[in-house]
């Protein structure tokens, strides 16, 4: 059987302000209703599958766990990163988790890809099957179509539909050297896809890459668990060189083997990769939300809340959130990165999360603020409740305008319906809770010296975070 290891980490950055630190691209519908994470799981159906096990961080927990339910698809664990250290540990500690299945084969995928023909990944998946079970460690070659300078390179010695060795791995290149490896017929771009039994990469990890076993090891060993989440220890992971499995393993051992597949595949690594993969209207433009044009060609223009026109422009990516619009040529959309980077260094927010922020027991939408005073618009889920806790620099007033609230302050409890309102003075001891089977929407005026969300003490959390 096949056992499914989606690794969902990222950090947002290629298609911002779109995807954020604390809402990378995997978590988005960029292609329809379904986010990309819900897309990878959909194209396992009709492989033998185990339950997929998902390596994602710790912020990304209740998400990737609400995008499996909405699905219908159970996991067979979410292993939650400490620290970022790359593909090979990441690997790793499902390898350990998995390790116990003898007879499955690991079945290694990014969350963020697309394929069109998923019917071709599915049969290249099958006729690396056998290789794999003996011992091989199989990595999957995509048949370039254009000479992409974003994507590393795999030599091979044949384009067959079988396993075959692995002749050379190679660097994301510059332009001219794309353009002869393409032109060759013997380079096929590296997909980030493998395969192969939990016991075959670590035992090739421990022969090439000890450090990054052991400290896994050490880190797996001290696991803690916590609802559906498995949390390898922090303190021995750090120790983990950081290191992808390509320059791990793949680079070194004498077990690599390469199959070729077509399946329409994109990494969807750009806003004009995006572009491409849209539909478009006559005058080429992909328009999404409530846009209007004027004498505008080739252009990928996303609204948010409020309406876009774009007058006389060609070859744009346009994209609108609450909190921030961005305009870039589409031949320069590569260096949308540079302004996260500066986002990082001016110490932004813009970079870490929307204005509308997701949490386990729903979200927040801040949707105004002054010098002494802020306004959230806050929906709880059904059955779900915030954290017991107090503030010292703000008192908060609460308007229910849909369901039933039920709250405590200082251990009174009270229900508040829609229409009625609530005061939680500063250094007051409160709970929100929502009782009922719909959703609970209220909204929040927040008064006071400082608003910070490390004003929140919290006493008590159904999540683990007090």
């Amino acid at each position: 059987m096949l056992q499914p290891v989606i690794i969902a980490g990222g950090s947002g950055t290629r298609l911002w302000p779109l995807s954020r630190q604390l809402y990378p691209k995997q978590f988005l519908p960029l292609l329809g209703q379904q986010t990309m994470l819900q897309l990878t799981l959909q194209r396992l159906q009709g492989l033998d599958c185990l339950p997929p096990i998902i390596v994602c961080n710790e912020e990304h927990r209740f998400i990737a766990a609400e995008q499996l339910r909405q699905v219908g698809i159970k996991h067979g664990g979410i292993i939650l990163e400490p620290l970022a250290r790359d593909t090979a540990p990441a690997i790793c500690l499902a390898a350990l988790l998995a390790d116990k299945i003898d007879s499955a084969n690991l079945l290694i995928l990014p969350a963020d890809h697309y394929m069109d023909s998923p019917q071709q990944f599915r049969d290249a998946i099958i006729a690396g099957k056998s290789a794999a079970e003996a011992g091989q460690l199989i990595t999957f070659g995509i048949t370039p179509d254009h000479p992409a300078t974003g994507y590393g390179y795999i030599k091979a010695t044949a384009e067959v539909d079988a396993p075959q060795p692995v002749q050379k791995f190679c660097e994301k290149p510059a332009q001219q050297q794309a353009e002869k490896y393409v032109a060759s017929g013997d380079y096929l771009w590296n997909s980030g896809i493998f395969l192969f039994t939990a016991t075959s990469y670590l035992t090739e990890l421990e022969l090439y890459r000890p450090t990054i076993f052991a400290a896994c090891a050490a880190a797996w060993d001290k696991r803690s668990f916590d609802q559906d989440f498995i949390r390898p220890c922090a303190e021995a992971f750090a120790q983990c060189p950081s290191e992808s499995i390509d320059y791990a393993i793949m680079e070194h051992t004498e077990k690599a083997s390469l199959i070729p597949m077509d399946p329409g595949w994109n990494d969807l690594g750009s806003w004009s990769a995006l572009l491409d993969l849209l539909p478009k209207n006559p005058q080429g433009n992909v328009q999404d939300g409530d846009v209007i044009c004027q004498d505008s060609s080739n252009n990928y223009i996303k609204g948010g809340d409020k309406l876009v026109a774009v007058v006389g422009a060609e070859n744009l990516v346009i994209v609108d959130t609450s909190d921030a619009l961005l305009v870039a040529h589409r031949d320069h959309v590569e260096n949308v990165k540079l302004i996260v980077e500066q986002l990082k260094v001016d110490d932004r927010s813009e970079y870490v999360h929307h204005r509308e922020v997701y949490r386990p027991w729903g979200k927040y939408d801040a949707t105004d603020s002054g010098e002494r005073f802020q306004v959230k618009r806050i929906t709880v889920k059904p059955m779900a409740k915030l954290s017991v806790q107090m503030h010292h620099h703000r008192a908060e007033h609460w308007v229910v305008v849909r369901g039933t609230a039920k709250v405590s302050i200082d251990g009174v409890e009270k229900l508040v319906s829609e229409n009625e309102s609530v005061y939680i003075p500063i250094g007051a001891v409160h709970s929100l809770e929502n009782p009922g089977k719909i959703n609970l929407e209220l909204i929040e005026v927040q008064t006071g010296s400082y608003f910070g969300e490390d004003d929140i003490v919290r006493l008590e959390d159904q999540y683990g975070r007090s």
